[in-house]
Formats: structure tokens, sequence, C-alpha cells
């Protein structure tokens, strides 16, 4: 703008003292020299657009780095479009998979000079998120996905926790497909989950109630019981001493010298006797009656440990019906040759922040030619089908074909037996060469990144601290629901390998919707 200003004045000299044509000319020139700086970056700046028709729940978002663009999705289709700005270069915004965490309609950056982020939806803990901001029709962020104030704005409360946010490196839209490897479920199977997830809610309660009660009585008996040693250990000094007073009377009465001293011995004797033998009868019924005690501590000690492992087993069991009512991901990784299964509990993080979601679910699996890449796919689950489900693949980075990615995969049976007949719409599976992102913890949905691609956004953001919270709490009770620590996931995201002579350094470590939309 200072360099069309400052052409403004000697382009009106011109104008008063040349011919028109030539006039023209010259101010064609000038703009042409001060264009080029700005048109190379806004060659093209996408519209918002909003689909011509009744629009559903959104299921997943789609960035394009390559156009600036985001689309979110319903299960028929594209709903919305518009222009962001992701991260310059430098900063870049790491490409891969990624879930809403977080929402604040009215957010502050704690790290760029308490900078205004309205409708904030986090995406990494670590400070990547989607949120308004200024587009000047380029990436310029310092790796968030800035969206238009107002689509941010309109767009905040349609979206949940949990919803797919996939950032790719180009343009990429899901396309349907099919494969036996995608969950089928089972109607019957949906409809008993409710009553199931009831009456095991309520045996856990039981089973709760009586892991309670057996901890009382075990907490009682070793009450009881504690003062037993010191008691006998005052008996049995009380013995010593009566024996160690005999001891003397014996010893007195074998030196006596004359009738009298014997005497007198023979009745220190005596009386030393009885002192012992009242001691040892003292002592005698002190144990007896301290072994009933001690049988009692270590039996309630046992019932409590049994009870506590039944109320483990039948929250665990109560956990997973409930979970069955919730769409389930699942994350296939080639890296680490390992199977993830991730849920939204819906409980709130108890150290602050997002929400807790379930980790228990992580097995070996078996990929044929784990040496050659996969890519990476992200299957969803768009919609009930007459068949179980309708799906569709986003492919993010080319290693093999979506289908054949399916195929190379060998899934233990006991898995999908138990996630795949209750598995609903929103349901995902994620393929992938890549290992999850250190970002992947109990607050979030799968964080995995592309390698190869840029992640200098990453640069001056702290990664997540580890963090470690147990509980053995039932669901119901003001608790997680889990018998277990969550812990940060121990598979750390391998650096970049290839971004420009490695300068970069960074860290790697529901609601139903309303049916209408603005």
């Amino acid at each position: 703008m200072k360099n069309r200003l400052t052409t403004a004045q000697p382009t009106k000299a011109m104008r008063r003292r040349v011919p028109p044509g030539i006039v023209t000319l010259a101010a064609m020139a000038v703009l042409a020299a001060v264009a080029p700086a700005s048109a190379a970056k806004q060659a093209h700046q996408p519209a918002e657009a909003v689909a011509q028709r009744q629009a559903g729940d959104p299921i997943m978002a789609i960035v394009s780095i390559k156009s600036q663009q985001v689309t979110f999705y319903d299960a028929d289709g594209w709903i919305l479009r518009a222009p962001v700005s992701t991260g310059t270069t430098g900063r870049e915004t790491p490409a891969g998979v990624f879930a809403i965490i977080e929402k604040d309609k009215d957010h502050r950056s704690t790290m760029y000079d308490d900078a205004w982020m309205p409708n904030m939806q986090r995406i990494t803990w670590n400070g990547i998120a989607l949120h308004g901001g200024p587009l000047p029709g380029y990436a310029a962020s310092h790796g968030c996905v800035r969206m238009p104030f107002g689509f941010a704005e309109n767009l905040f409360d349609k979206t949940y926790i949990g919803m797919r946010v996939i950032i790719s490196p180009h343009d990429t839209v899901p396309t349907d497909i099919s494969h036996p490897s995608l969950f089928v479920p089972k109607p019957e199977a949906i409809a008993a989950a409710p009553r199931q997830a009831d009456k095991l809610s309520a045996e856990a309660d039981e089973a709760t109630r009586a892991a309670d009660e057996a901890k009382k009585a075990a907490s009682a008996a070793a009450k009881e019981a504690a003062s037993l040693p010191a008691v006998l250990r005052k008996l049995e000094q009380q013995k010593a001493r009566a024996d160690a007073e005999l001891a003397f009377a014996d010893k007195t009465l074998a030196n006596a010298k004359n009738d009298q001293a014997r005497a007198k011995a023979e009745e220190l004797k005596q009386k030393a006797a009885t002192k012992a033998a009242d001691a040892a009868t003292q002592l005698d019924a002190a144990k007896a009656a301290a072994q009933p005690k001690r049988d009692a501590v270590a039996a309630t000690k046992e019932a409590a440990k049994a009870t506590a492992a039944r109320k483990a087993d039948a929250v665990k069991a109560a956990t997973d019906a409930k979970l069955a009512g919730e769409p389930v991901s699942v994350y296939i990784s080639r890296s680490t040759q390992k199977l993830y299964v991730r849920r939204n509990t819906h409980k709130p993080a108890p150290d602050g922040g997002g929400e807790v979601f379930d980790t228990s679910i992580e097995v070996p699996v078996t990929i044929r030619n784990p040496e050659q890449p996969i890519g990476t796919h992200i299957f969803t689950a768009m919609a009930k089908s007459a068949t179980g489900l309708r799906w569709s693949v986003v492919t993010i980075e080319n290693g093999d074909e979506a289908r054949n990615a399916l195929d190379r995969i060998t899934i233990p049976q006991e898995v999908w037996d138990r996630i795949g007949p209750t598995a609903l719409p929103r349901s995902s599976i994620i393929v992938s060469d890549e290992p999850l992102s250190s970002e992947t913890n109990y607050r979030t949905e799968f964080v995995a990144v592309l390698s190869d691609q840029p992640q200098g956004g990453f640069i001056t953001r702290k990664p997540t601290a580890p963090a470690m919270i147990a509980s053995d709490d039932g669901w119901d009770n003001g608790g997680n629901g889990f018998g277990f620590f969550y812990q940060r996931d121990p598979y750390v995201q391998p650096a970049n390998p290839r971004r420009q002579r490695g300068q970069y350094q960074y860290y790697q470590s529901t609601q139903p919707m309303q049916g209408s939309w603005w």
C-alpha cells in the first residue's frame, strides 16, 4: 500500500504534461511493477461456500495446505468451505490426522502476547488449533489454521469434541469404499447395548459396594490387631523378668550357708516360681487370643483383594458396555506394528482441559510386507446403510492404494468381535506408516503427523507434559471409570527427515448436533 501511495503523485504530474495515451501506458507500467509481490501470494483465494441443501451433523474437516482451504463434510458430502491461512514458512502447520480436543469461544494465546484467537478449536495440546483470524490470502500463521472470523463463529457450536480434522499437504476428498475389513455392525447388538450397559452398571455398583465393605472390614481387623505386637512384647518382657528372678532364687538357694538362709531363699524361690508361671500363662493366653485376630486380618485382606478385583472387572465391563454406544476409532501403525482403539468417555479430564478418551485396547497387528510403505488412509463410517455402514476413505499420503492397504493387515479377531458389532456412524479406521505422535494421550483422539512434511509449527511450542493419573473410582462415582494409570503414549513421532537443509528443530514428541446450521 505504501508503494502505491508514493507512486500516485508522479502519475498525476505526468497526466498534466503528456498525452493521455502515454499517461495510460505509464500508469499500467507502474501498477505492473507494484502488483507482482502481492499477486504472487494472492493469485487465487478460495471463497466461502455453503452447500445448497439441508446440512447434517459435521463428521470431518479436511484442510488443504496446497489450496489454503477447509471443507467440512456431513454424511452426504461437503456442507461448508472457506479459505484458511495455515503456517508460514518455518512455522508450517503439520499435516496429519487430528481431532478437536478442546473448544474456547474467546481464547487468548498464552504463547503469542495474549493474541486473540476467537472461536478456538484445539487439535493438539501443544498449541495447534483452528480459530478465527486475518486471512491475507496465503499461509501466514504460526502453525494454527486461521478461518474467516464470521465463518469460525458460525461454525463453533456445530462441531464437537472428537470430530476428525485431517490436514493434508494436497487436495483430497472422501471417496466411497467397501471392504471386508471395515466394521459391519449387528443391529441386535446395537439394540441390546443400552440394556447391557444398564445391567453391567448395576453389577458394577454392587461390586463397588462389596469392595468398599470388604475394605472397611479389612481396615477394622487390621486396626484391632494393630495393638497385638505391643501387648505380646510387654508380656514376653514380663515373663523374661519373672524367669530371671526365678533363676536368681535358684542360685540364692544353692548358695545358702545355713538353715535360716535356705528357708529365706526357698520362700523367695516360691514367689518367683509363681510369678514366672503367671507370666507364662498370660503370654500363652495372649498368643492364643492373637491368632484368630491375625487370621481375621489375613482373611479380610484376601477378601478385600478379591472384591477389589471383581470391582475392577465389573467396572471395566460396565465401561466397555457404555462405550459401545460411542463411535469407535482404530489406528493401525506400520511403524509400531500395533493397533490402538479409542473412544470418548465424555468425562472431563481430571487435571483440567478436554475430555478423557478410553485407551484400554492396544494389541500387536500383522502387516504383510511391513518394509513397504502403506500410506496414510482415513476410513470413516459416514452413515448407516442397508448392509450396516456406508464408508468413505481419505488418503493424505500415498503408499499403497487404500484397499490394498486393508488387504495387507491381519487384525486380531477378538478385537473385531469386541468393537465391530456395535460400530456406529463416525467410527473410523486409520491406517498409516506413521507411529502415533507423542501428542496423543488420554485427553486426545489419535494424533499422527506426516514425517515427510514440514512441521515448523511445532518449533516454539512446548510439548505436552507427561501425565500420570490413577483412579479406581467407578464411572458413576465421580471418577473416570478406569482402574489403571493414564499416561502419554510412549510411541514418539520420528523427526522430520526432509525439510530444507535441516534448519527445523521442533518438538515431536456429545451430544447429537442440531439439524439446522446457520
